[in-house]
């Protein structure tokens, strides 16, 4: 720091017109700048805000009342800040080791000031000569602990309310027949199980891509091709003999086809609807009354047929809905053994920590559940290094976040060796080391040995894997809260989870909802190619931070498995086994259960 002077400062008040003659003065800036360790030029600049604001002349008086109204509290909250800083910086292992050894000679001090009736409060030295606390043993012990999952953080210490959690294991919803069943593998799990994405790789998403460069035509001609693709399917399902112009004013009733959107950027509501026609159709938009409908469940970007009447082309009182129709089920080319063994299936959904913690003790937890019970395939889905963990959120960690998620997923895989089942990992848009894009590309694990990647498949969100004939859908994004959050209902007579995976099926999407929410970065025409159903799954998974279930919903199998972690606490995973009956059709039997680590299954 320049050293200040009363030459300086006169200079410097000069600047802004005040003339200082009064050595007095002058001698008691000088002195205010040192004790508050500022710069002649800060100095002068906060005087002439503080004197401005308050009409004052520069004495000797006014000075004592600025530094006691100014200079005072902003040197109290420099100092309490540095503090914060210091204590929240991000620490590598060298800067770990000075700070134990600093807290260490603390120790001694405040040891050497104890009263003698009392003793030292230190322990006996032993040898070596310099032993290692208790903190510096934890933290900078031997090389596989700084490899464990248990390092990634300064704060490494273990949830308390996670180790401390109940009802470990507890199986909390069943679907199928469950009881007396062997939740076990095949005899040597993973062989022969035939896995992959339904499409192929040559048309699934299998590898970044650019993005942040749309133009609103390519979204609107992918908004219209889904219009009428949808359209086309709802007039040759229900015999609709021809389609009008939604503005088109008619004397009879008339059917129309559009997508439901929101009169403003409110949220959706039954004196809000909107209905916007495709291009077909004219591209207009007409308000919808729905007063006439006795039952109904509508949300943004749902492509509807209404029937009704719109004598002026400026309201459409709507007398009937025709709901979607969804998609054939897969149909094997090749017959599939109908004698094999069922096939045991592990779905989990991160995040892998708990909140207060980026210890990795809920997956171990679930890797020794993997090798207990030894599945056939695991179905893990991020985030697996969650960007709303509040470790990540403070910049609390040591390492890279690459690093932090290649030392996770070489955990799963080194763990789950013996077992020798299939592992699946799905990206999240919670990942906070992957791409923040929907569709989200897989992720890349350069690192794989070649038996290592044998057992790996990783995939895009949202896909839909084939696995031994049997067809599974699956998103990590949480699509079940962005529409429930939005969905408008009347006399249905069904749940909501029911009516918005329902939405799903027959909208044939993994996100129908159009706009989509803040978090969601849709990229439209890769979502046109690579977030679409291609059929109606087998098995759809959802995992959501509602409330875990199973549901057959027109057939389809819809699991919401939770999340292994519920902040602090465990939470669910699940448990599917497959059987294919000798009618060529699948028996699920599946089971959601209470995490060995935090949350475990919902199996």
């Amino acid at each position: 720091m320049a050293q200040v002077t009363g030459e300086s400062l006169k200079t410097e008040l000069e600047v802004f017109g005040i003339q200082c003659h009064d050595d007095a003065v002058l001698d008691k800036m000088v002195e205010q700048c040192i004790c508050s360790r500022i710069q002649a030029g800060e100095m002068v600049f906060q005087w002439v805000a503080y004197s401005s604001s308050n009409g004052l002349k520069l004495t000797t008086d006014t000075l004592e009342q600025f530094d006691h109204e100014v200079l005072n509290k902003k040197s109290k909250s420099k100092k309490n800040f540095t503090k914060e800083e210091a204590r929240n910086r991000t620490k590598d292992i060298h800067s770990l080791s000075d700070l134990i050894k600093a807290e260490e000679e603390e120790e001694s001090l405040l040891d050497a000031y104890s009263t003698p009736g009392k003793g030292s409060q230190k322990r006996a030295l032993t040898t070596p000569e310099h032993p290692r606390s208790k903190r510096g043993a934890a933290l900078l012990s031997s090389p596989s602990l700084l490899l464990s999952p248990a390092s990634f953080s300064p704060s490494a210490t273990p949830s308390q309310k996670y180790s401390q959690r109940g009802a470990k294991g507890e199986v909390v919803v069943s679907f199928g027949v469950v009881q007396g069943t062997r939740w076990a593998g095949r005899q040597t799990p993973g062989a022969g199980v035939q896995l992959g994405l339904l499409e192929g790789p040559e048309d699934s998403l299998c590898c970044s891509y650019k993005y942040m460069f749309q133009r609103l035509r390519d979204i609107r001609n992918v908004l219209t091709e889904k219009i009428e693709e949808l359209g086309n399917g709802l007039k040759s399902h229900f015999n609709i003999e021809e389609l009008a112009p939604v503005s088109l004013p008619a004397q009879d009733s008339i059917t129309v086809v559009g997508q439901i959107c929101c009169d403003s950027n409110g949220k959706l509501n039954a004196h809000s609807v909107l209905l916007e026609a495709g291009s077909e159709q004219g591209g207009q938009q007409v308000p919808v009354d729905l007063s006439e409908l006795k039952e109904y469940s509508l949300f943004p970007g749902q492509v509807a047929a209404l029937e009704g009447m719109n004598t002026t082309g400026k309201k459409l009182m709507a007398s009937k809905l025709y709901e979607g129709v969804p998609l054939p089920f897969y149909s094997a080319e090749v017959k599939m053994e109908e004698d094999k063994e069922p096939m045991n299936v592990l779905v989990a959904c991160g995040p892998y920590t708990p909140s207060d913690s980026l210890t990795f003790d809920p997956l171990l937890d679930l890797i020794s559940i993997i090798v207990k019970d030894r599945p056939d395939v695991c179905l893990l889905l991020g985030p697996f290094v969650d960007s709303k963990h509040e470790q990540i959120e403070k910049a609390q960690v040591t390492e890279t976040f690459e690093a932090i998620f290649s030392r996770c997923i070489e955990s799963i895989v080194d763990g789950t060796k013996s077992v020798g089942c299939r592992l699946v990992f799905v990206p999240s848009q919670r990942d906070i080391h992957h791409h923040f894009i929907y569709p989200q590309p897989p992720f890349t694990l350069p690192n794989l040995s070649k038996d290592q990647a044998q057992r790996v498949t990783l995939t895009p969100d949202p896909c839909t894997l084939l696995i031994d004939g049997v067809t599974v859908g699956l998103t990590s994004t949480d699509i079940l809260f962005h529409m429930g959050a939005e969905e408008i209902s009347c006399g249905t007579g069904s749940d909501r989870f029911t009516r918005i995976l329902k939405h799903m099926l027959t909208q044939r999407s993994y996100y129908p909802l159009y706009p989509p929410v803040d978090e969601v970065n849709m990229d439209y025409e890769k979502f046109q190619s690579f977030g679409q159903m291609p059929l109606t799954p087998d098995v759809l998974i959802v995992p959501s931070e509602l409330r875990y279930f199973v549901k057959d919903v027109v057939g389809c199998v819809c699991v919401n498995p939770g999340r292994l972690t519920k902040g602090q606490v465990g939470g669910t995973y699940g448990r599917l086994l497959i059987q294919r009956s000798a009618a060529s059709e699948e028996a699920f039997l599946i089971e959601y259960r209470r995490g060995d680590e935090e949350n475990v299954t919902h199996s």
